[in-house]
């Protein structure tokens, strides 16, 4: 049974990590609609005051990646056959031929296009499924890359009070988007789309981690006790 919860908690992780990567893509998506597909368009207003919010909820998702990412290193669940991050690499390598070869969008340019077909929403779960396998064991994929995100760690310890600040900033308006896009699409029939409640559900996700991060003093726990006192 503990070997079970492990594993369990380690897909919890996995999955966080995953929430905030489809975060950040649902929003760029609509951005890059704002800003060049459809210049001037305002999405749920006027129960959205401003389209960059959204740019204040990729950060939000942002500050949420190190911490779930870190929540799944502390387990220890072993390997199969290879590390995580090897299955990370083949899972991109087959998103980017299958994103090649049978859609319509390119690589460089899946998230950014307006197109919800299946083949193209199909490119961009693999992409992100590849890119949570990486993330969650990035360490491991070269000493000097650890050695990078030790770093980084130490210094986000050393200002981890305004981290948490920004933390519960960026939760507060990722719960804003979820608040004002639930009322849109009650208001507006057009708004009510598959994407937007994916779109409302990842959001609500990375706001309530937010607060889960806050309150549990994740950015205060993130370095070992040994490592916090040098």
């Amino acid at each position: 049974m503990k070997r079970v919860w492990i594993i369990c908690k380690k897909i919890f992780s996995l999955t966080l990590i995953f929430n905030a990567l489809l975060t950040i893509a649902c929003t760029v998506s609509i951005l890059s609609s704002a800003y060049w597909i459809y210049p001037g368009w305002k999405p749920f207003s006027p129960y959205l005051t401003d389209v960059n919010v959204f740019w204040v909820v990729i950060a939000a998702a942002t500050l949420n990646v190190f911490p779930s990412a870190l929540l799944g290193r502390k387990l220890h669940t072993g390997r199969f056959l290879f590390h995580h991050y090897v299955y990370g690499f083949l899972v991109l390598a087959v998103a980017a031929i299958y994103i090649t070869v049978f859609t319509p969008a390119s690589l460089g340019t899946i998230f950014l296009v307006n197109n919800t077909a299946v083949s193209v929403n199909a490119g961009r779960f693999l992409l992100l499924g590849g890119l949570t396998l990486l993330l969650d064991d990035l360490p491991d994929v070269s000493k000097h890359i650890e050695t990078a995100l030790n770093r980084i760690k130490s210094g986000a310890f050393h200002v981890r009070k305004l981290i948490t600040i920004a933390q519960i900033v960026t939760g507060s308006c990722a719960l804003y988007l979820f608040v004002a896009i639930c009322v849109a699409m009650t208001q507006v029939s057009e708004w009510v789309t598959l994407a937007n409640f994916i779109l409302i559900i990842t959001v609500f996700i990375t706001a309530v981690t937010s607060f889960v991060f806050v309150k549990r003093k994740a950015w205060d726990n993130i370095m070992d006790k040994q490592e916090s006192k040098h």
